[in-house]
């Protein structure tokens, strides 16, 4: 026969010292109220109070005892095919890893082109209007600067424009509003400047007119010129004419290949107009 679990046994005998313990208790109790002595008591007076000692536990341990848990019936699934338990693992493995790594190689692939990619130049038309300060008006002396003839003497012959700064006057043309101005001898060399200037197609390709090629037979027919138009910027060579319309022109270029030192810092050097602007 086999014996009865132990935790059973271990409250069985709790339980008897319990209901002695009790029964002592309230037979001590019993014995004061009515004035009778424990040793006066018989047996069954001991057994009815005993019984009813164990009939107060067991229904106090009945109303105190917590609801058996409910177990809960295992949800049936449905059963698994193994193309679909192949097809739920290859998402699980593929998903997470897959997906996630190709957006973030991507990313970072993303982040690498923005890094490392050229850094884009700046237009030639760009770098004008940033060298004139968005400056609208310019007026601009030709000998020694857009010709390659440095005397009005040079012009009675022939007048050459320079190659090299083509580019650069074109440019200045879309943008500016551009006078070009020269003292000259007779009005052969009048035609042989215009001439020059229509065939290395600034009449035509820039916004230049010829009305804006003004001539004049002295040195101060220039800085008369200069003071009427009022521009932003007047790029000459003469460094007395500079110096004389420092004080009412707001920005000028002076061209030598000596630099000169202005005092003035609304004056500036460069060796040529084109590498003025970084050409």
């Amino acid at each position: 026969m086999a014996e009865p679990p132990s935790h059973l046994s271990s409250f069985k005998d709790e339980l008897i010292q319990l209901i002695k313990r009790l029964g002592t208790y309230l037979a001590l109790k019993m014995s004061n109220l009515f004035s009778i002595s424990l040793q006066k008591l018989d047996p069954r007076s001991v057994g009815a109070i005993a019984g009813l000692a164990v009939a107060i536990i067991f229904t106090y341990r009945f109303t105190r005892s917590p609801a058996p848990p409910t177990r809960r019936q295992p949800k049936r699934q449905a059963p698994i095919t193994s193309s679909t338990a192949i097809s739920t693992q290859s998402n699980i493995t593929l998903m997470p890893s897959g997906v996630y790594s190709s957006s973030e190689d991507l990313r970072a692939q993303n982040t690498f082109d923005e890094f490392f990619q050229p850094v884009k130049q700046p237009t030639l038309g760009q770098i004008v209007r940033q060298k004139l300060n968005e400056g609208r008006k310019v007026t601009c002396r030709l000998l020694g600067v857009i010709l390659e003839e440095s005397s009005p003497e040079e012009l009675q012959t022939k007048a050459t424009v320079r190659p090299s700064v083509l580019d650069v006057l074109l440019e200045i043309t879309k943008f500016c509003d551009l006078y070009l101005m020269e003292r000259v001898i007779d009005d052969e060399s009048e035609k042989n400047v215009l001439l020059a200037l229509e065939n290395a197609g600034i009449f035509t390709s820039g916004g230049l007119v010829k009305d804006k090629v003004l001539f004049c037979r002295t040195e101060n027919g220039r800085t008369s010129f200069v003071r009427q138009l009022e521009p932003d910027w007047h790029i000459d060579t003469n460094p007395e004419i500079v110096s004389q319309l420092a004080r009412f022109i707001k920005y000028q270029l002076h061209v030598s290949p000596v630099k000169t030192e202005w005092t003035t810092g609304k004056v500036l050097s460069s060796p040529s107009l084109e590498k003025f602007f970084g050409f």
